[in-house]
């Protein structure tokens, strides 16, 4: 049951959603991975002009939350970034430092917990199958279409659980 008193949750994933990562799925590409230089390299991430003002359109009606598939050791920089581009303040989702499930699962079940307080408006994210199964689950769902999309990034979200 959700709490009427409470704004709704407007949810938005970071990477190629609000971060634009283009400049560091390089160390994905390369065998092995180096996912401590792709961690690194996301302070440097220009933003996303249409995701930052989605973001800023919806925190006039929402609270914004963030949803995302980086580890929690990346936290602090994480922060940081949200900051340095103005977004508003919000509850920060972060996969745990080992948990290796595909992003489809880890973000599925965050939004069902959400979801048994709060109304989720909006659920904005840039991958394709983690649209396709928060649509299943009954969610309202943004496709973020404005990056090309990353075979790199979509085996690190599906298939190494990474991000």
């Amino acid at each position: 049951m959700t709490d009427s008193s409470d704004r709704p949750l407007a949810v938005f994933d970071l990477d190629n959603t609000l971060a634009d990562t283009a400049h560091r799925q390089r160390f994905l590409e390369r065998r092995p991975r180096d996912w401590d230089a792709f961690f690194a390299a996301a302070p440097q991430d220009p933003p996303i002009a249409e995701g930052i003002a989605l973001v800023l359109e919806s925190a006039k009606e929402c609270e914004v939350v963030y949803l995302t598939g980086r580890p929690e050791r990346c936290r602090r920089d994480t922060l940081a970034w949200l900051t340095a581009q103005g977004l508003p303040d919000g509850r920060v989702f972060m996969r745990r430092n080992d948990d290796r499930r595909p992003a489809r699962r880890t973000k599925l079940e965050i939004l069902r917990r959400l979801a048994r307080t709060r109304e989720i408006r909006v659920f904005v994210d840039d991958d394709e199958l983690v649209c396709q199964d928060a649509e299943r689950a009954g969610f309202p769902v943004v496709r973020a279409r404005w990056t090309a999309p990353s075979a790199a990034l979509r085996t690190a979200q599906e298939g190494a659980g990474r991000t």
